[in-house]
């Protein structure tokens, strides 16, 4: 798996070719990304973009960690970290 790597909040998560984002999250024993404004806990729940709980500022820009396959080396933050 060298080289499948992508980070969040500063921790290296590994992931397996065609995986989401949240799906390597889960792997990694991650399921709370994070708090909103509200503070609600964004978190891997639906796995198909449905429910949106899954949320998060991948390289830069909001998206459902569940829809989005993972790529080396991107940088995915809580939203709740992410400061505009």
């Amino acid at each position: 798996m060298s080289g499948h790597l992508f980070d969040f909040m500063g921790r290296e998560i590994p992931f397996r070719p065609g995986e989401s984002v949240a799906a390597a999250l889960d792997a990694a024993g991650i399921t709370i990304l994070g708090r909103d404004a509200l503070d609600v806990e964004a978190r891997y729940f639906c796995g198909i973009g449905a429910c949106q709980c899954c949320l998060a500022v991948i390289d830069g820009v909001t998206r459902e960690a569940c829809l989005t396959p993972a790529r080396a080396g991107m940088k995915v933050e809580s939203i709740g970290a992410h400061h505009d």
